[in-house]
């Protein structure tokens, strides 16, 4: 079992994941108000894990008791990921997303007013998150409300090394009753080169885990090669595990470009204005059958996004009932991708990378 997981305590509704230098996330489901406790003590953890500050981590606890307390007062419950994506800068992040299925918020503006409140609450709580988070992101409609604060600690080079790289946000979540998950998110940025890898030990628990925990390894180590060489490399390293699932992408967005390789069932889509383009994974399971992997070049939209997922969640999901939600955080979209379209019965994660937004 990784760090993370040893130190968040054990419980059945916290999950986490963790691998060095990949995302690290908890889930937690909200069910009353003893969750929000909980929530806090979770994210806190996480925190002292990745370094944080004391104030920072107080700012933290902050935003998760009001993000919990919001989607169990006026969302009937729900569920709270709390997840880190390091991105190579000197940068400490953490993304809040609370996700419920209550009924909507009407007015989202009205909404935004301290002493607004449709629960008998103070009405302090979205005004309070927004002022206090360092990006914040909400979508709300019938089926319920996704909400994003955020939390950064960073020193100024890495701000202003950080202005032209693109936004990332996603989440692993282990099937119920695990808490190690064989799902794995690994990013790698700089200027003009992003890379992202979506790895799925298969199966799930202990065993998955340590075979995505190696192709994240390799990952890692060998950042700076082609997407197909890097899978080539992973497939060699988990002939040791149960082996895994991947796909790997490799965006340029000043060139316009993004490479593309995978293998196994990891799915991948382009969305932009000017049309879906779904990405190719071979057939296969690295580790134990490889026929070949095959690189895909595809053009990189300036208003482009891109969602990677395992097969965790439905292959046949569409956002095309949930109007602007492409317009909003990359951590928002895969929240709503996760609450609305996960299976239930495998780990599941997704990642979503757009633009920054100015």
């Amino acid at each position: 079992m990784s760090r993370l997981s040893e130190e968040i305590p054990d419980h059945p509704r916290a999950h986490s994941v963790a691998s060095n230098n990949s995302m690290v996330s908890a889930h937690i489901v909200l069910t009353d108000l003893s969750s929000v406790g909980e929530a806090r003590r979770v994210g806190l953890r996480l925190a002292a894990t990745l370094g944080m500050s004391e104030v920072k981590s107080g700012e933290l606890a902050i935003l998760i008791t009001e993000a919990a307390r919001n989607a169990i007062i006026h969302g009937g419950g729900g569920q709270l990921v709390i997840s880190a994506i390091p991105n190579g800068l000197s940068e400490k992040k953490i993304d809040v997303v609370a996700l419920d299925q209550g009924p909507g918020i009407k007015d989202v503006s009205q909404a935004f007013q301290d002493g607004y409140s449709t629960a008998g609450t103070p009405g302090t709580g979205l005004g309070a998150i927004r002022r206090m988070a360092v990006a914040f992101d909400l979508f709300s409609n019938p089926k319920g409300t996704a909400l994003l604060a955020q939390v950064r600690e960073a020193d100024e080079s890495s701000i202003s090394s950080s202005k032209n790289v693109l936004e990332i946000g996603g989440m692993a979540v282990p099937i119920a009753g695990e808490i190690a998950c064989g799902d794995a998110i690994v990013t790698a940025q700089a200027s003009n080169r992003t890379m992202i890898m979506v790895v799925d030990g298969l199966g799930h628990g202990i065993e998955a885990a340590n075979a995505a925990k190696e192709a994240v390894r390799i990952f890692q180590s060998r950042v700076g090669d082609t997407p197909a060489d890097i899978l080539g490399r992973v497939h060699d390293a988990l002939k040791k595990t149960r082996g895994a699932a991947a796909a790997i992408a490799e965006i340029r967005p000043l060139s316009g470009i993004l490479n593309y390789a995978g293998v196994g069932n990891i799915s991948g889509v382009v969305m932009s204005s000017k049309g879906n383009r779904s990405l190719v994974s071979h057939n296969g399971t690295l580790g134990h059958i490889l026929t070949r992997v095959q690189e895909f070049k595809v053009d990189w939209p300036s208003d482009g996004i891109l969602i990677m997922h395992s097969d965790g969640l439905q292959s046949r999901w569409d956002l095309a009932g949930y109007p602007g939600i492409l317009a909003r955080a990359p951590a928002v979209i895969a929240g709503v991708l996760l609450r609305d379209f996960r299976r239930q019965r495998d780990d599941s994660s997704v990642v979503v990378v757009k633009g920054c937004r100015p």
